[in-house]
């Protein structure tokens, strides 16, 4: 009866992506089609706090999002170096066609994760929006960004992309008000618990490691409060390390992560691996490495592009195909008139899960077959590094 329990539960939490989504509304009908200004191109531009993959992906989403309204023309996006966007919108700037918006060459703005620079490149964008006033929406991209022009120190309509926890970050108010008419954030306030439930009872931890850096961003990055609230509920332990996230150092975030997994891996039964700065391309097949010698279960909370270099479980990267679908919907409706905030910002990304079953196999994990036919992606081997 155990078993059977398990299993009802898993089919309920992982059938449940758009429950949520029906009745979240915008505040009033806003059409979708593209429309230019006043003859004039919609003029767009972004700002990150600094280099991290998953941005990346967000606005590559996003773009594909606007070809399929129909705002820009459709093209293959070409094949990105590294993780870094301004590459990309460099191209985006030049290359992409559109009779209706226009990536802004010159609108590009990214710190670093050097906080003196974050306060100088914040002024520099409230001034041009002010001043200037030649830039009609601005993409704050993750959290940092997201805090700097979710205020009333400008009026330019302003869309929060890929940002961990809005809320718990005091970028907006609540689901369903941002605070501010011309600000809009991307909001799933149940994810993070739907993982943790998920990978709890998977794995049934009793010790749950988690490695985060003690600032308020750096604990809504890796949902801390959700984390608490289900460890007293469901009576497992958390073992807390903390690293280094937002710094200009990439090297020192990817050290500070290293170090906290050869810890947790000794004190812990599962790892909840949270989005952070040291968590990159170059650090995750160290940390994988660790994880896997020591059996260590593990939930990639940024995506499957870690399941696929052999953490064991996450949810699936088609998840960023629906949000930028969802994401240009809301830019699409600004441009018709919406203010951000009229908008819904609740969006419920669908659970589909990632899975390495050769992880699954070194780590002595049985995966149940509802897991894998609620999986989209699964992987038998650890990509090793290029």
């Amino acid at each position: 009866m155990k078993f059977v329990r398990h299993v009802i539960f898993l089919v309920v939490i992982l059938s449940s992506g758009f429950s949520s989504v029906v009745s979240a509304a915008d505040k009033a009908v806003f059409s979708m089609k593209p429309v230019d200004n006043d003859g004039q191109r919609w003029r767009i531009g972004y700002f990150e706090g600094g280099e991290y993959y998953h941005y990346q992906e967000t606005l590559i989403e996003t773009v594909n999002g606007l070809m399929k309204l129909g705002w820009v023309e459709e093209t293959e996006i070409p094949l990105q170096e590294g993780e870094q966007t301004n590459q990309l919108w460099q191209w985006l700037a030049t290359d992409l066609k559109s009779d209706y918006i226009e990536f802004v060459s010159d609108a590009h703005y990214s710190t670093n994760w050097d906080e003196d620079k974050r306060t100088e490149t914040t002024a520099q964008i409230i001034q041009r929006l002010n001043h200037q006033q030649d830039i009609d929406l601005m993409i704050a991209m993750g959290t940092w960004a997201g805090k700097e022009l979710a205020n009333d120190k400008h009026r330019t309509a302003t869309m929060v992309l890929s940002s961990s926890d809005p809320i718990a970050s005091g970028i907006v108010k609540s689901v369903e008000n941002s605070g501010y008419d011309h600000v809009h954030a991307t909001v799933d306030p149940n994810r993070f618990k739907r993982e943790i439930k998920v990978f709890h009872e998977l794995i049934k931890f009793k010790r749950l490691g988690v490695a985060y850096e003690d600032t308020e961003e750096g604990r809504s990055y890796a949902a801390v409060e959700d984390l608490e609230r289900l460890s007293n509920k469901r009576g497992f332990e958390l073992v807390r390390c903390y690293t280094k996230s937002d710094i200009s150092d990439t090297a020192e975030a990817e050290a500070s992560i290293i170090n906290c997994f050869r810890q947790l891996v000794e004190t812990s039964d599962a790892i909840y691996v949270t989005d952070q700065g040291g968590i990159t391309l170059e650090s995750i097949p160290q940390l994988v490495a660790i994880v896997n010698a020591h059996q260590i279960p593990t939930f990639y909370q940024p995506g499957a592009e870690g399941v696929e270099k052999g953490f064991l479980l996450s949810f699936s990267r088609a998840s960023f195909r629906y949000i930028g679908e969802f994401q240009a919907t809301t830019f699409a409706k600004v441009f018709n008139g919406a203010l951000p905030n009229q908008l819904n910002q609740f969006y419920e990304q669908p659970l589909r899960m990632a899975i390495n079953l050769k992880t699954a196999e070194i780590v002595g994990f049985n995966p149940p077959m509802l897991l894998l036919g609620a999986a989209d992606e699964i992987y038998r081997e650890i990509q090793e590094e290029q």
